[in-house]
């Protein structure tokens, strides 16, 4: 099982067809009324209207490739625009009027019940970018993958965090770089943590969210970082 977690660009804003609706078989999702359902787009429902195609059921079918005939669960959490300060227990999203830690612990340990944590996926980081919070993202992310891994009691679970949207006409400033600066060094300084680039992908328009096809490659992406990460170079 996977977790989920971040704010849009894990959530996914990208448009959805047909064939990101059609069930692949071993690939669940845990929906959310806390139900194993075939997971098809969009897997999250954070923002029901805008919710769209993200990188985690392309993730979930490549580990499905991976490991043929074993499910693969999938347990969306991600909440658009939160910043990382509400990723913490009793924090609480006012745009949303969601608790995304708290939510999210309740529905991975209901989720973790049909099996066995393998990985902890997290997209986050435009809501830090800014000269407010970028110096105390680095401290804030090592917090939280430590609080992740003692509230599930999966203290070497493989985290992997990809890199914020690189767009066209919208140019990085310092804070960015800050934030993207802490993804880039995780793997240097966090045991079992990965970092994957987003270089060469694209937005949907809006300068901020990754459009659908960038998402089926960011999936990829994730999941050749997990590959790597946990020394398998083959299908297990």
């Amino acid at each position: 099982m996977f977790l989920l977690v971040g704010q849009s660009n894990m959530a996914g804003r990208g448009k959805v067809t047909e064939a990101d609706q059609t069930p692949v078989e071993g690939v669940l999702m845990f929906s959310a009324d806390q139900q194993w359902v075939p997971a098809v787009d969009p897997l999250h429902f954070d923002k029901p209207k805008i919710a769209g195609v993200g990188l985690g059921r392309t993730f979930g079918i490549e580990i499905a490739k991976m490991s043929p005939g074993k499910t693969v669960g999938l347990i969306p959490c991600a909440v658009g625009g939160t910043s990382i300060d509400v990723w913490k227990p009793g924090a609480r999203d006012a745009a949303t009027n969601t608790h995304p830690w708290d939510d999210a612990m309740v529905r991975a340990k209901a989720a973790l019940k049909d099996g066995t944590l393998r990985g902890i996926l997290w997209h986050q980081g435009e809501s830090d970018s800014n000269p407010e919070k970028s110096a105390a993202y680095e401290a804030k992310l090592h917090d939280l993958i430590s609080r992740f891994r003692d509230e599930l009691g999966a203290p070497n679970v493989p985290f992997i965090v990809g890199q914020l949207g690189k767009f066209a006409g919208k140019p990085w400033d310092d804070a960015k770089h800050v934030v993207d600066k802490a993804h880039q060094d995780l793997p240097s300084k966090v045991s079992a943590t990965a970092f994957v680039s987003a270089d060469g992908l694209v937005d949907g328009g809006d300068k901020t969210h990754f459009d659908a096809d960038s998402m089926r490659e960011f999936g990829r992406r994730y999941a050749e970082a997990y590959r790597k990460l946990i020394g398998e170079p083959n299908a297990r």
